[in-house]
Parts: C-alpha cells; sequence; structure tokens
C-alpha cells in the first residue's frame, strides 16, 4: 500500500480570489514504512503573500523569485502522487487550491491522478471528539517532537504528520477473535475450525509482562485514555481464576 503525506504552503486562504500554491511537500510511506523518498517543491506565485500567511510561512516575494511555476513541475508532482492514497490534514484546503492549479493548465482535479484522498483532520476529530485536533495537538498527543517548527513548512509538517498519522492508525482490530458456532461442547472455543484447547497455555514471565504494561501506557497516551485491551484484560483474568 502506497501512501503519500501531502502539505502545501499559500500566499493566502482563497484561490477565488487569486491566492496560489507557492511550497509542495510529500513523504512516501509504503507498507505503513518510510521509504525516505520525499518531494519538495518551491513555486514562483507571480504575486506577494497576505501578510498573515507570510508570517506562517516566511517564504518571502523574493526569495520565490528565482522558483518554477506549476505548469514547470506539474508533471513531476502528478508522477510521485499517481495511483497513491493522499493523506492532508484538513484536506478541503490543500486540494482546493491544488485543484486550482491544475484547472489553469487544463489537467482536471488531483482526485482523477490519485487513488484516493483521506483527510486527517477527519478521522483525528473521529478518534478524539472534542479535542483540539491541529498538528501540533497532535504531536503533543502523540509524543512526536514538533520543538523544531517554528514556522510552517511543506516538507516539514508532511514529515510530522507522516508520523502521527503512523501512530494515530496503529491497529488495534487483531485483539479480539469471535468463536465460530460449531457442534463442539460448550466448554470448547473453536476459532475458525481449529479447537483452541489444545494449545499449550505459557504464562508470561515477569520481564515480559512488565514490557506488555509499558506498551499499554503507550496504547493509552496514543488513544487518550483507554485502549481496548484494558476492557479486555480483566474479563480474561476473571475467566482465567474462574473454577472449572
Amino acid at each position: 500500500m502506497r501512501q503519500i503525506i501531502l502539505d502545501t504552503e499559500t500566499t493566502g486562504l482563497e484561490p477565488s480570489q487569486g491566492h496560489r500554491v507557492i511550497e509542495i511537500g510529500c513523504v512516501e510511506v509504503v507498507n505503513r514504512t518510510l521509504t525516505g523518498r520525499n518531494l519538495h517543491l518551491y513555486l514562483k506565485p507571480d504575486r506577494d503573500s497576505d501578510p498573515e500567511a507570510l508570517a506562517v510561512h516566511g517564504l518571502t516575494t523574493a526569495f520565490l523569485a528565482d522558483k518554477p511555476k506549476f505548469d514547470a513541475i506539474a508533471d513531476e508532482f502528478l508522477d510521485f502522487v499517481a495511483d497513491a492514497e493522499l493523506i492532508i490534514h484538513n484536506a478541503s484546503f490543500d486540494t482546493k487550491f491544488l485543484n486550482a492549479e491544475l484547472a489553469r493548465i487544463g489537467r482536471g482535479t488531483l482526485d482523477k491522478h490519485c487513488g484516493k484522498i483521506t483527510d486527517s483532520l477527519m478521522h483525528a476529530r473521529l478518534l478524539h471528539p472534542g479535542k483540539r485536533n491541529s498538528l501540533d495537538s497532535l504531536c503533543d498527543r502523540y509524543g512526536i517532537s514538533n520543538a523544531h517548527r517554528t514556522l510552517h513548512g511543506a516538507l516539514l509538517d508532511s514529515e510530522l504528520l507522516a508520523e502521527v498519522w503512523l501512530a494515530m492508525t496503529r491497529g488495534q482490530d487483531a485483539l479480539l477473535i469471535e468463536p465460530e458456532e460449531t457442534s463442539a461442547g460448550a466448554g470448547d472455543l473453536v476459532v475458525g475450525g481449529f479447537d483452541a484447547s489444545v494449545l499449550r497455555v505459557v504464562s508470561a514471565s515477569a520481564h515480559e509482562s512488565a514490557a506488555h504494561d509499558s506498551y499499554l501506557k503507550d496504547l493509552d497516551k496514543a488513544a487518550g485514555g483507554n485502549c481496548v485491551w484494558r476492557t479486555i484484560e480483566p474479563k480474561a483474568e476473571a475467566m482465567e481464576s474462574a473454577p472449572a
């Protein structure tokens, strides 16, 4: 599975008012592993940034004066994101700007060139309702250092978001196994046609138990509360201590 963590910086808030993309940062993730293959582009917008935007990214008109225009890098950008899932924080903002740039050169819309677009902000809001879910807030929640982020930068923000996304989507869906209904006796556990009662039970050592508890604490922090295993563990302990 190939994913591209993407961010942009712009001259302002609305492409309908003539604002343009001035920086694109892309970080490649394949099978949940950072590959080190990134794309970082500065663009000449042929206009000044709004003062508010300049205060956020610090990319001056003078700095951007010798950079290529979007049409000159469009093929390189589209080749990099081709068929991948794009992970974008507040995706509606970045996509409206990239769609405006693509429309100027007759290249359609971004969703026609990639596999799909996923909004990491919407995902974070589902996981952490009622909490702040800005990139800085998520970095703090998942223990990811952003001390070097004094200004917004498309590549830097994409690198931080990549770490946040991997932490935020660390799955727990394999912890529960539902036994199938079979003709086995009521006390037998049969999973997928296999009689689990024949398995040898090996208790965890003290070192392994401590490592397990440390890992659960990390999961608790990532989940912003008790992870799923915390609700299962007491039930499992009760079953083990119940008389046969």
